[in-house]
């Protein structure tokens, strides 16, 4: 049985260089506005080969929730995400800088592979309950695939929130 106090889990199937993912950013603050706390938006790690920064961004992005920043960090690179495909890491670096982290630790993080085990660990995972594309969402046990076509995703996902936490009472 579900705590009643625990929040509902929606799971953000992203990749930090895909644009539809900063596009859906729109919505996940949308989301975050209407539950606040009541919506644990979590961000897994579903890297494309297509973008070859992408397995680099999700590292940083670990080492930067090591240190306390995630979601911050997640969108600061989303807005840079034409810059990244052009110069790369150093982006990552810079975007770790401008939010007060340790770059050094980023960059030793991308270097010694730390964080490779849970970004592998997410990519996985996403295969095996059919993420097919960025962004997917996982709410409720349903896969709702935004790596088409992101239109009406916000209300499906409002409509299964407001369904989960009616029923914790």
């Amino acid at each position: 049985m579900t705590d009643p106090a625990s929040p509902v889990v929606l799971e953000v199937w992203c990749e930090l260089q895909c644009p539809d993912c900063r596009t859906a950013l729109t919505d996940l603050h949308a989301l975050r506005e209407r539950y606040g706390a009541a919506l644990d938006i979590q961000l897994r790690h579903f890297p494309l080969e297509r973008h070859q920064h992408a397995l680099a961004a999700a590292q940083a992005y670990e080492e930067a929730y090591a240190q306390g920043t995630g979601w911050p960090y997640a969108e600061a690179v989303l807005a840079r995400v034409e810059e990244l495909d052009g110069r790369g890491e150093p982006v990552l670096v810079e975007v770790a800088a401008e939010l007060g982290l340790d770059t050094e630790e980023v960059d030793t993080a991308l270097v010694d592979g730390r964080h490779l085990l849970v970004v592998d660990s997410d990519e996985a995972e996403g295969k095996a309950i059919g993420v097919k594309g960025t962004p997917t969402y996982v709410i409720g046990g349903e896969l709702l695939d935004g790596s088409k076509n992101q239109e009406g995703l916000r209300e499906r996902i409002i409509a299964i929130a407001d369904k989960l936490i009616a029923e914790r009472g």
